[in-house]
């Protein structure tokens, strides 16, 4: 029986944290949290928001996700949006699904980040 989202894992490649951190912290508002002890010495990131936790491991050969991506809730996706631009993040809108309107925005390594506002 499932009972919940316990963690989504993306791809990075090794010495990719720092590109991670400015992406998921400084555009997606993200906040970085300790890996476990036992995962200390390798490479990657953690990051939560309230609900999500997120797990950038590193992949060797890298090979981004873009089939399998996290799909997030936000509230105002204009803003969001109008945040991404003024970063030089381009986002591709999406509104094929009716009362949603989403847009898709790749992270620095390629992984595709869905991003959904319920009208």
């Amino acid at each position: 029986m499932l009972l919940g989202l316990d963690h989504i894992q993306l791809a990075i490649p090794e010495g990719g944290e720092d590109l991670a951190r400015a992406f998921y912290i400084g555009a997606l508002g993200f906040a970085e949290v300790p890996k476990p002890d036992v995962l200390k010495d390798r490479g990657g990131a953690w990051f939560s928001a309230p609900g999500i936790t997120l797990h950038l491991g590193v992949e060797t050969p890298f090979h981004p996700a873009r089939k399998a991506h996290p799909a997030f809730r936000v509230s105002d996706l204009g803003a969001l949006r109008a945040s991404f631009a003024t970063r030089g993040i381009q986002t591709v809108d999406d509104v094929v699904l009716p009362g949603i309107i989403r847009t898709f925005v790749y992270d620095p390594f390629g992984n595709r980040i869905e991003l959904i506002e319920v009208l």
